[in-house]
Order: structure tokens, then C-alpha cells, then sequence
């Protein structure tokens, strides 16, 4: 017998505000909680220190989570100038401390050395793996091991304020950025050394921000419902994004509901005109243009389903 999944099926995706002073991984299980879900996952870990955007994804959503870490993003960050950490930011123990002597059109420059595609190493205390462990769990025992540069780019970044040893910038970036790392190569750059103090994500892909919202607030749904005895989805539900948001920047193929049943099945089928060859594309049926998963234009032409959303109620 089948074992039954605690929480209930739900689809979407919600734009959580989170938090500083917790881990994504924290703010994806309170919010799991609230929305009772089954099934969840976060699009791309924030710093414990950081706060801002944080798509979370129920359910079917899933599936197309890796487009979200795959998209660009944008912060807004302090750097405090003369302090150098072990970590980059303030969560860090101070190594190092230093005089600054810069001033604005040194500041400007170097920083107009990060625009554009570069490489950057990534820091020690970053989730990436090695030999099968977390980078920053090597870095909690004192052990440094090799770290491959990637490279990444920096669409742009603006200068919004410099006084008091503090930079604040405001930065548009690739997937898989550090800024903590951006902090530290500046600060090296400058002379002086720098770490984060404050950092926020203020956008993920194309996602509106007016449409974030706290854990507090999804909390005070849950009470609200409670003391109208309603069921808490009649007010939480609403906040949710299509699922399809996740990859709302992919070329459309829309297909016949005749042929949807055989790219359910993950068969790979002539849609007409399609896209060049090796080009993902998000497939829909009919003309209510239901979104039924990704695939890739294959050599031959077809359209080969990739990542296909499951209906409960088949």
C-alpha cells in the first residue's frame, strides 16, 4: 500500500519576503507549514544575514524550479570599507583591519571594473560542493580546498551612496553571483578590505516585487482564517503565482489537445512550427493555453517534453 503524503496538493508558486537571521532552508519549512503543503522547494539559498526575494515552489511547481536558479537577480547591499571577515560579512570574524583612504572617483572606477562578464571564484563559505561536502563545511573546520572559477556577469551596478567607510550599491547580476564576493574583491581592490553588512534581493526573473509578502503576514492569514473558521486556503491560495511563471521567459509552442496526451506521456511530437533546434520551450494546449510542462526542439524537429506537470486528477 501506497504511503499516504502528509499536507495537502497544492501548485505555485509565492514570493516569500524572507527574513534576516534565518536560512532559506527555515523559511521554506515555516511557509510549508502555514500552506500545509505536500511537496516544496526554494529556488536559490540566501544568506542567513540577507533578506528579500525568495520564490518558493509547491508542488507540480518543482519541476521548474532550476529556471528560477538559472535567472538572473538583483540586491541591494552595504559594504562597510576597512574590515576585512572570514566569511565576507558581518556574520564573519574580522581578519583583518586596515585604513581607508579612498574617495568617490577611486570608488567608481573600481567598481566599474565588475561590469560586464568576468570570473569569479567562489567564496569558502558558499553551498557549492566538493568531493561531496559543503564548501562551507570545510570552512567551519579551517580546511581551504580548490575552488574552480565560473564566470558570471554583471549587467550593471550603481553607486547609491558613499559616506562613512559605507558603500551601497545596487547590482544586477547573473546566476550564481556572490556578492559577498564582489564586497571582498572591491575591498582588496580599494586596499582596504570590505564585508557585507546588509544585503537584499530585491528581484528574481521578471517577478513583481509588489507581489512579495512576509512570513508574518502569511501567519496572520492563518489566524484570520482561524477566527473566521475558514479553511486557511480560501485567503493563502490567492497569493500564489501560475506554476508556469517559473519559465515565463521561454519561447511558447502551444500544441492541439489530440497530440497533449502523447507528450503527457513523454513522447516527443510534431508541433508544427517550432523554435531552432536545441531550444527549450514551454509547451501549452489548445486555446486555453494550459501549461503543461517544458521540452527541447529536438535534430528531427519534434517537440521532445522534458518536465511534464503531472494532474492529480488523472
Amino acid at each position: 500500500m501506497a504511503r499516504r503524503r502528509k499536507g495537502r496538493p497544492i501548485d505555485g508558486v509565492i514570493l516569500v519576503d524572507k527574513p534576516t537571521g534565518i536560512s532559506s532552508n527555515d523559511t521554506l519549512q515555516k511557509v510549508k507549514r502555514i500552506f500545509f503543503a505536500q511537496k516544496a522547494g526554494h529556488t536559490g539559498a540566501l544568506d542567513p544575514l540577507a533578506t528579500g526575494m525568495l520564490p518558493i515552489c509547491f508542488g507540480e511547481a518543482t519541476k521548474f524550479s532550476q529556471f528560477l536558479l538559472d535567472s538572473d537577480k538583483r540586491y541591494r547591499v552595504i559594504a562597510k570599507l576597512g574590515e576585512r571577515t572570514d566569511t565576507s560579512d558581518s556574520d564573519g570574524e574580522v581578519v583583518q583591519t586596515r585604513e581607508v583612504k579612498v574617495d568617490r572617483g577611486q570608488l567608481e572606477r573600481c567598481i566599474a571594473k565588475f561590469r560586464g562578464t568576468t570570473d569569479q571564484i567562489p567564496s569558502m563559505y558558499s553551498a557549492l560542493k566538493y568531493q561531496g561536502r559543503k564548501l562551507y563545511e570545510y570552512a567551519r573546520e579551517g580546511i581551504e580546498v580548490p575552488r574552480e572559477s565560473r564566470k558570471i556577469t554583471v549587467y550593471s551596478v550603481e553607486l547609491l551612496r558613499f559616506s562613512n567607510n559605507e558603500v551601497e550599491m545596487e547590482l544586477h547580476v547573473s546566476k550564481g553571483t556572490y556578492i559577498r564576493t564582489i564586497v571582498d574583491d572591491l575591498g582588496e581592490m580599494l586596499g582596504c578590505g570590505a564585508h557585507v553588512t546588509y544585503l537584499r534581493r530585491t528581484g528574481v526573473s521578471n517577478y513583481p516585487v509588489e507581489r512579495m509578502v512576509t512570513i508574518e503576514q502569511l501567519e496572520a492569514l492563518l489566524e484570520q482564517a482561524k477566527g473566521q473558521d475558514i479553511a486557511p486556503s480560501e485567503l493563502l491560495d490567492p497569493l500564489l503565482l501560475p506554476m508556469d511563471t517559473a519559465v515565463q521567459d521561454l519561447p511558447e509552442v502551444n500544441i492541439i489537445p489530440q497530440i497533449a496526451i502523447y507528450v503527457r506521456n513523454g513522447n516527443p511530437v510534431n508541433a508544427g512550427r517550432v523554435p531552432a533546434e536545441g531550444t527549450q520551450v514551454r509547451i501549452t494546449v489548445g486555446e486555453e493555453r494550459e501549461f503543461i510542462g517544458v521540452g527541447v526542439i529536438d535534430r528531427e524537429g519534434m517537440l521532445a517534453p522534458k518536465r511534464v506537470v503531472v494532474n492529480e486528477q488523472a
